[in-house]
């Protein structure tokens, strides 16, 4: 019996789940973006970006929701977990690793150093894949316009995120009817 060519094998999503931990440790949805969408062509720009706001609203982990429902939707329940386990893999034993590390070296001041330039760094790929992940709403003036208003609500009015969303999600809809139509 020949394997359907649209769904992944669990390997597959457990390898591309286990490079993108691997890489990304500490942040790992730059990652995640760039094996799904840009070198193993699982998604498209769109559909990541559609994948990982509905995952922002399921409660856990961000990127650990985007690997279990990219899973299930391959392979069921297994799938999903396959996607996690190769996710949380690597980062699990590095972090077991680094937490015996520093209690042995701690209170050395280069570590803290170090740690504080892995900081700006970590900052710099969150910056970039967020204008990536949000490429495909800018490009549209309803869009755009949302970004503004979720950034003005959240950043400036400091408003609650889930206040936010009340707002934002009733017009974003009644726009999105709008373009439909």
């Amino acid at each position: 019996m020949e394997a359907e060519p649209d769904r992944l094998t669990h390997a597959a999503l457990f390898e591309g789940f286990f490079i993108a931990g691997l890489s990304g440790f500490g942040g790992v949805l730059p990652f995640a973006r760039r094996i799904m969408v840009d070198r193993r062509h699982w998604l498209t720009d769109a559909e990541f970006a559609d994948l990982f706001s509905l995952c922002q609203f399921l409660p856990g982990p961000n990127i650990v929701n985007l690997s279990a429902a990219f899973g299930a939707r391959h392979r069921g329940i297994t799938g999903a977990l396959a996607a996690m386990a190769g996710l949380l893999a690597a980062p699990i034993t590095i972090v077991i690793t680094l937490g015996l590390l520093f209690a042995r070296f701690g209170k050395n001041p280069l570590v803290h150093h170090g740690i504080e330039g892995l900081t700006a760094a970590a900052s710099g790929l969150i910056l970039a894949t967020a204008l990536k992940i949000a490429g495909p709403a800018l490009r549209i003036p309803t869009g755009l316009a949302m970004v503004v208003l979720a950034f003005v609500l959240f950043a400036i009015l400091h408003l609650a995120l889930p206040l936010v969303i009340a707002i934002a999600l009733p017009i974003s809809l009644l726009l999105a009817a709008r373009r439909v139509k």
